[in-house]
């Protein structure tokens, strides 16, 4: 794949909608087509024979409209979040149109299961990091320059038909450094046990910061628990400093206990020794994003065997 250029590029490929259409859309934006929202409010509505989300930017969130339409309208790959078009009519409609996730997301099947959904498979499990790994990869190394996210967690990888991953939620992206330096700074915009340590103490922001945030996602993916888990008496635990070090527990004792003890040995180990490589507190001792898609790669590429529970290499 080619390299995209970001900084350069003015192919705008959204389609630009008037207020008046999304709102036809989504029946007025009624409360049965309401799906959530946190940084605004989204809906999901039906355009042509198209079955879209509708998302109303918050009237403070302009910036953030601006950034997250412009880079969406430029990034395309299979697993990225697919941008549609966008509202920009007047001095408070902003609102941005995309494909209809029907699995929802990560987050869903992770932390918030509603009664009889399928809790996912290993198979499953390695897929989606795969899939959302190369996602990160393509936005780190296929564009010039690298676009760091900011926002990667469980709630922003959405799932498409098939489990197919895909990175949304691009209201933070920032264009990383070019002429050699390795970081930028900026004002910290981010979730504590998402975040690595140095983005949130100084602003210091690379594509490094996205491996950390990656990191925890694979420890979510994996066993099952939050970034951040809140105890009965009010205490907060951190995903990551349970998880580390590795070695002062077995690898069996952190995997997802709704796994039920389907999954490969090695592959477990795999997949959380480059979470902890991930996670790591120096950015310079995190991998690229291409290592981490290399060990992702062999994860997936075996299937589980409830005889020898170990991989078995597809052929």
């Amino acid at each position: 794949m080619e390299s995209v250029d970001i900084a350069g590029s003015s192919n705008i490929a959204a389609k630009t909608f008037t207020f008046e259409e999304l709102a036809n859309a989504t029946r007025n934006f009624q409360d049965e087509c309401f799906l959530g929202g946190g940084s605004g409010r989204v809906y999901k509505g039906q355009i042509d024979e198209q079955v879209v989300v509708i998302k109303q930017v918050d009237q403070n969130g302009n910036r953030k409209f601006l950034v997250e339409m412009l880079m969406l309208s430029l990034l395309h790959h299979p697993n990225i979040v697919n941008l549609i078009g966008y509202c920009a009519d007047g001095d408070h409609h902003r609102l941005l149109v995309y494909k209809y996730m029907p699995l929802g997301s990560l987050k869903d099947y992770l932390h918030d299961p509603s009664p009889g959904k399928k809790r996912l498979d290993w198979d499953t499990r390695t897929k989606i990091a795969l899939e959302a790994a190369k996602g990160l990869e393509y936005l780190h190394d296929k564009t010039q320059p690298p676009v760091i996210h900011r926002k990667i967690n469980c709630s922003n990888i959405l799932l498409d038909e098939g489990y197919q991953a895909k990175i949304s939620d691009f209201s933070l992206a920032k264009l990383g450094p070019v002429d050699g330096k390795r970081n930028v700074h900026v004002k910290f915009e981010g979730a504590i046990g998402y975040s690595a340590p140095e983005y949130v103490m100084t602003g210091e922001l690379s594509v490094k910061s996205d491996i950390y945030s990656f990191g925890v996602v694979l420890l979510e993916i994996f066993t099952g628990r939050k970034a951040i888990e809140t105890s009965t008496d009010g205490e907060e635990r951190n995903l990551v400093e349970w998880a580390s070090p590795l070695s002062k527990m077995r690898f069996s004792e952190m995997a997802d206990p709704t796994l039920e003890g389907h999954y490969p040995v090695k592959g477990l180990q795999q997949a959380l020794i480059v979470a902890e490589m991930c996670v790591h507190e120096q950015p310079i001792k995190r991998p690229i994003i291409a290592e981490v898609v290399a060990v992702l790669t062999h994860v997936a590429s075996g299937k589980y065997d409830s005889e020898s529970r170990d991989v078995q290499n597809l052929t």
